[in-house]
């Protein structure tokens, strides 16, 4: 029989296929950006971002720059009800879900940093599906919790079979960095609720004797003793069936003040309990159960929505203090935290009131119907709901809004591939560096200098036909000590150009993305049809950024970065 652990994976229709998705530019649309007017505090974020457009694709926009960055992503995915797969039987739309979430899983992945987590929420009908693909996607070690949030506040009394009363909140971390912040303690939590009058301070009882396991004298010897009581009796921790129990720790660890014990007398028995005080345990770890009652419910959501549009309700709005929960335990103030299914905008609007930085992704209308409107309350301190009392919000910072720029290539009339009009010459050198792994960095005091990987290592791109002599001007500037990735559309070279590495585009980039694919959206009836099975050009073998470029501008596949 083997013994060894079999990795267990979710299959389903299509799972093999994976989007070859463009890594497009993302372009500021500053008529929809929003700022506040003056500073209300030092501590006021300028910098959030509102993404409008396909979130895969955004996601992947937004790679090269946070990879490893973002401390928490909240995502509120549609839930695969089937009232967005109509046309589909139950198997394919199930299958197509999957897949969807799987492609934004991965990229997620990689955005959070070491110590950061992923909340995701959902109902039954996937989240035993979702739990088992993203342990394959994050590693079944890095499941953190199960949370269950009480969504709703009574039965419904129309319900067929049972009343559903809650949501999954599925937690995953990126590593074993991530420790979950302890919640504070509620004054007035039913758990405090004893009040000493001698000190003035709410307490909680706590039983001396050990319960549970290891309970027994034999297994803590030492911790087998007597106690006097108030009437001057001697008490050992014996158990009600009157099995030689222990107390929960050593002699010399129990209090020594009285006033910290409490004594009381039940049948003839006395029992033995520590006072803890709030004061002195301020904190608790946080529950994997979180009622409404502390997180709000739908219909709180629903009125905290009405109040920036009363005109169209979002469907469903997640409550303020649920978001609030889940930022108090992942992370800190100054943390940057992500939502790609924005929806009315919750998320960024309660990471901005407690001093997050946010950057939000949504594809629909309701990003201008919804999500500005509620943000420009927020900025503008005019927000009194939701969270807003409670972290006393008084309005500030600013985001920036920007939509994903169209694809860089297009067909033209005779179905060939070629740069896309609407691109100027800096959206151009932005969008390959990008492509090609560089940081875009136009420089002032050099003409080729558009970005770089290294500190000598630049790149330069550019819609002109190069000679021969443009060609050794450049190889001439950059030197010895530093290599250049020329980018252009043609190009004749006639000798070696040592630190130089020249590339055609569009034929450079031509194989490396899905070009013209705009929507990866979570509506099938906008996902492509099945590509036709096709023999890919065996590439050239590859060669260093040294090489020369072939005589006469031949593209080489193999010499790609």
């Amino acid at each position: 029989m083997n013994n060894k652990k079999q990795k267990l994976e979710l299959t389903w229709i299509g799972k093999e296929n994976r989007p070859k998705l463009e890594p497009r530019i993302l372009l500021e649309d500053a008529a929809k950006s929003y700022h506040a007017k003056h500073r209300v505090s030092d501590n006021d974020i300028f910098d959030n971002q509102l993404i409008f457009g396909d979130n895969l694709l955004a996601l992947k926009a937004l790679e090269a720059e946070f990879a490893g960055k973002v401390k928490c992503v909240f995502i509120d995915p549609p839930y695969n009800t089937g009232s967005a797969f109509t046309h589909y039987d139950d198997g394919v739309e199930h299958s197509i879900w999957l897949s969807l979430m799987r492609d934004r899983l991965e990229i997620i992945r990689r955005l959070l940093s070491d110590d950061g987590s992923l909340w995701i929420t959902i109902d039954d009908n996937e989240a035993h599906y979702l739990k088992v693909m993203c342990d394959e996607v994050f590693g079944r070690a890095n499941f953190a919790a199960n949370c269950f949030w009480q969504k709703v506040y009574s039965e419904r009394m129309d319900a067929r079979g049972f009343s559903v009363s809650h949501d999954h909140l599925m937690v995953y971390q990126k590593t074993d960095k991530f420790f979950p912040l302890q919640l504070p303690k509620d004054q007035n939590a039913a758990q405090f609720g004893f009040f000493d009058e001698t000190v003035k301070k709410y307490y909680r009882r706590r039983s001396l004797r050990k319960e549970g396991s290891e309970s027994l004298r034999q297994d803590r010897p030492s911790m087998w003793y007597s106690i006097t009581t108030p009437d001057g009796s001697e008490v050992w921790p014996v158990k009600p069936d009157g099995t030689e129990g222990r107390w929960r720790w050593k002699k010399e660890n129990v209090p020594t003040n009285m006033d910290q014990l409490e004594f009381i007398k039940k049948d003839g028995t006395w029992e033995i309990y520590v006072k803890q005080y709030l004061e002195e345990n301020p904190t608790r770890p946080p529950a994997t159960f979180w009622p409404n009652e502390e997180v709000g419910h739908n219909h709180e959501a629903k009125l905290e929505v009405r109040a920036f549009n009363s005109q169209d309700i979002f469907d469903t709005p997640k409550p303020e203090r649920l978001l609030k929960r889940v930022l108090e335990i992942a992370t800190n103030p100054g943390d940057l935290v992500l939502d790609s299914f924005a929806g009315s905008g919750t998320t960024g609007a309660v990471a901005h009131k407690m001093g997050r930085r946010w950057i939000m992704v949504e594809l629909g209308e309701h990003c201008h119907t919804h999500i500005i409107p509620r943000l420009q309350k927020v900025i503008d301190g005019e927000d009194k709901g939701g969270i807003s009392e409670a972290v006393n919000w008084q309005g500030g910072g600013g985001f920036r809004y920007y939509k994903l720029a169209p694809s860089l290539l297009r067909q033209d009339a005779y179905g060939q591939w070629v740069i896309n009009k609407e691109y100027n010459a800096e959206m151009l050198a932005q969008a390959l560096c990008k492509l090609e792994g560089f940081t875009y960095a136009p420089s002032d005091a050099h003409y080729w200098m558009h970005g770089h990987s290294t500190e000598r290592d630049f790149i330069y791109v550019t819609t002109a036909n190069l000679n021969h002599e443009q060609l050794q001007q450049l190889a001439d500037e950059v030197g010895t000590e530093r290599s250049l990735l020329v980018l252009c559309t043609a190009f004749r070279g006639r000798g070696d150009y040592p630190n130089l590495t020249v590339k055609k585009i569009p034929k450079q980039v031509l194989s490396r993305c899905e070009w013209g694919h705009d929507d990866y959206s979570l509506q099938v009836e906008n996902l492509p049809k099945a590509p036709p099975a096709t023999l890919s050009p065996s590439p050239s073998p590859a060669s260093g950024r040294g090489v020369n470029v072939a005589q006469g501008g031949l593209f080489d596949e193999g010499d790609a970065k």
